[in-house]
């Protein structure tokens, strides 16, 4: 079943050792607070001169780059939605960043990635409904790509955890 690919992590996602961690960027992708800022800061400053190669990046899509001092050897980012109380296409936007993702997976044949909890942060987007967005979507990239081994949910808390565990229900593995 492709649900035990997916795993929960609670932790700093600047530590796996996986083909690629994803970026809650913001449309800069010059950096900035929560998970982006970090990422940054670990990966060093090459990072920041290939982002600003990139042009930025809209709401939904997704921009892959080396991942330098982490020990992953991609960051794939992506800009989620700011939440606006969901009558803004704030779901179709979200779902569209893990879609995003998984195309980049599929063109530069990543077998192993980790997401942060997108848009859960500063941008407000209820964790529940983003956790069960991420779930789906997941499950469907791990059902057309059967090349991809693993999917880590990286949680930067017990709350976020929770969701995810709620989201997934039974199969779930909880070691990265």
């Amino acid at each position: 079943m492709t649900q035990a690919k997916i795993e929960l992590f609670e932790g700093d996602i600047t530590t796996l050792k996986v083909d690629a961690i994803v970026n809650a960027a913001n449309e800069s992708l010059l950096g900035g607070g929560g998970v982006d800022g970090a990422i940054h800061r670990v990966a060093g400053p090459d990072l920041l001169v290939e982002c600003r190669g990139l042009g930025g990046c809209v709401t939904g899509d997704a921009k892959i780059t080396g991942g330098y001092h982490l020990p992953a050897r991609h960051v794939i980012h992506t800009v989620g939605p700011i939440w606006r109380g969901g009558e803004n296409n704030e779901a179709e936007l979200l779902e569209s960043c893990y879609r995003s993702c998984f195309v980049l997976v599929r063109e530069y044949d990543l077998k192993t990635i980790a997401f942060p909890a997108i848009s859960t942060g500063v941008y407000g987007f209820p964790k529940q409904g983003a956790a069960k967005i991420a779930v789906r979507e997941i499950e469907k990239a791990l059902a057309d790509n059967p090349a991809l081994e693993r999917v880590i949910l990286v949680c930067f808390n017990a709350e976020t955890k929770e969701a995810y565990r709620e989201a997934l229900g039974d199969w779930v593995s909880s070691s990265a």
